[in-house]
């Protein structure tokens, strides 16, 4: 793992952290629903990230970045759907975006660079 992965996987795992401690707020209805989506979009991105990190066929790393390049786009609609539901506020939909963001950011630089070589 270079470094620049590592930090990626860090703010992966901060936005774990951070999704986890605000869906635990969500109204006891959505816990089988929106809550089950948001984890197991949280999770299932997670994996394609460590795929990613391990493979050294360039098409590999690359599909698995592209999967995990889905798995943040879905994040991004389940965290407007929370927002849109007033289960998460104006301050916690403005930092939740932002983790989501910053690591769409390292996600295309790292694209960019498997694809330059």
């Amino acid at each position: 793992m270079d470094t620049n992965n590592l930090v990626i996987y860090q703010k992966y795992l901060e936005l774990i952290y951070y999704s986890n401690d605000l869906v635990r707020k969500y109204p006891k209805s959505e816990n089988f629903a929106l809550v089950k989506e948001i984890k197991n979009t949280l999770y299932t991105g997670l994996r394609h990230l460590m795929y990613a990190i391990k493979m050294f066929n360039k098409q590999d790393k690359l599909k698995s970045l592209n999967e995990f390049d889905i798995n943040l786009n879905l994040l991004k609609l389940h965290v407007r759907l929370s927002y849109k539901y007033r289960y998460i506020s104006n301050q916690n939909y403005e930092t939740w975006s932002k983790h989501i963001t910053d690591i769409c950011n390292l996600l295309g630089a790292w694209i960019s660079s498997c694809l330059k070589k």
